[in-house]
């Protein structure tokens, strides 16, 4: 039966499944410090749930067994370094490039849940599926269920196609049989994704001080972004891959079999000004049945705007901070004052 379900998952476009009994004692631990530190930032849902989120049975009441996949999401030509190389053009995470990955897997996931209970008519089956939109620990899960090891950078790794990946969770009422745990980490004494990240945000092996977080200003934060940030932000305008580039694993990285998550879109080498242009119908339109449509249009232009800071002084640049001033929010105009300012010094 497990490998039918198995072989299913295969058919929906999941690179892996694994299963885990719902059980987080040692991550609950990790939880709470990392919680009490402050590191979830302005990220309330994270704290809004406390340690629930250790325990699925708190979400899912009768949850017995937590059923994790992995479905790869790297484009055929990631052009990384390229992009990070041209203060012309904007980095978007590589994750965020087409379709919203939470609608698509939560679909498969419901097609995997419907043919598990084909193979159970006699039961009283439930499921639940989750994909990073609940109070659902996914990657300690994803260990125990055997799919990898959580790396120094807190992403899930997998030695045969390091971490380029969605994770899915199932939760369900049914005994099915448990995978092996993965048992070992093989980050060994490496520190490159520590090393690399711009702000320094890893701040200790498996410790993520999100407020710092390049992924988190760009993406979850919704204020002014720290000037001690700005710089070190270079172009990347939604979210940040760095640790996930440099860490040696991912020359194992798989490339997405789902077309809906190659780059389709234009965000694979967006040239700044272009982007920075659009009004907010634009941005709707553009951004429609994507993951950056989430954050809107003024958290859009406000970090455009300190990637045009950080580009070589332009006139053209120059010219088009200062055509958006004066419609602009409070928000914004806060980081286009600052971007004029960079862009006259690097003059």
């Amino acid at each position: 039966m497990l490998e039918s379900i198995k072989q299913y998952a295969r058919e929906l476009g999941f690179a892996q499944l694994g299963i885990s009994d719902p059980h987080l004692g040692e991550a609950r631990e990790h939880l709470k410090n990392w919680l009490e530190a402050g590191y979830q930032g302005e990220m309330k849902y994270m704290s809004r749930y406390g340690l629930d989120r250790a325990d699925p049975t708190k979400i899912v009441p009768d949850t017995r067994r937590v059923i994790v996949v992995r479905m790869d999401y790297l484009p055929a030509d990631p052009a990384f370094y390229e992009v990070l190389q041209n203060p012309k053009l904007g980095l978007i995470s590589r994750y965020a490039q087409n379709r919203d990955y939470h609608k698509l897997i939560r679909k498969r996931l419901q097609k995997l849940a419907d043919f598990i209970l084909s193979c159970h008519p006699d039961q009283h089956a439930q499921f639940r599926p989750f994909v990073d939109s609940g109070p659902i620990m996914e990657r300690p899960l994803a260990v125990k269920a055997g799919l990898g090891w959580i790396g120094k950078n807190t992403l899930l790794i997998n030695p045969k196609a390091g971490s380029f990946f969605f994770l899915g969770t199932l939760l369900t009422n049914l005994e099915l049989p448990l995978d092996e745990p993965f048992a070992k980490s093989h980050c060994g004494r490496c520190t490159a994704c520590i090393d690399i990240c711009p702000t320094q945000a890893i701040i200790a092996p498996h410790v993520l001080d999100s407020r710092r977080c390049i992924s988190y200003l760009t993406i979850e934060f919704r204020g002014i972004i720290p000037l001690e940030f700005r710089k070190a932000i270079g172009n990347r305008i939604y979210g940040c891959d760095d640790c996930q580039f440099i860490c040696p694993w991912n020359k194992f990285a798989q490339t997405a079999t789902e077309i809906g998550f190659h780059s389709h879109r234009g965000f694979l080498k967006p040239n700044l000004l272009d982007l920075f242009a659009w009004t907010e119908k634009d941005f709707l339109h553009f951004t429609e049945g994507s993951p950056i449509r989430r954050i809107g249009h003024d958290c859009w232009l406000r970090n455009i705007a300190i990637a045009l800071g950080n580009a070589p002084h332009s006139p053209q640049i120059i010219q088009a901070l200062q055509g958006k001033l004066k419609d602009a929010s409070d928000l914004v105009k806060v980081h286009l004052l600052w971007a004029l300012d960079a862009q006259k010094e690097a003059n």
